[in-house]
């Protein structure tokens, strides 16, 4: 899957804050990611972030 930095992930899963929108910070085995709603930063291995992205927006469509 090709994520880059700058993309906004639309996830299957909600984060507890209710915002599903989560904007990538750093890529490789691990991703960093903020929610776009609350801001908190959370990193979780490359396989689960990818099992669980509905749609990826790039920083050009925005």
């Amino acid at each position: 899957m090709d994520v880059q930095v700058g993309d906004v992930l639309q996830m299957k899963k909600p984060h507890p804050c209710g915002g599903s929108s989560f904007a990538v910070l750093r890529v490789g085995m691990d991703f960093r990611v903020r929610c776009v709603k609350c801001g908190r930063e959370v990193m979780a291995p490359r396989a689960k972030i990818e099992r669980n992205i509905k749609k990826i927006i790039r920083e050009a469509e925005r």
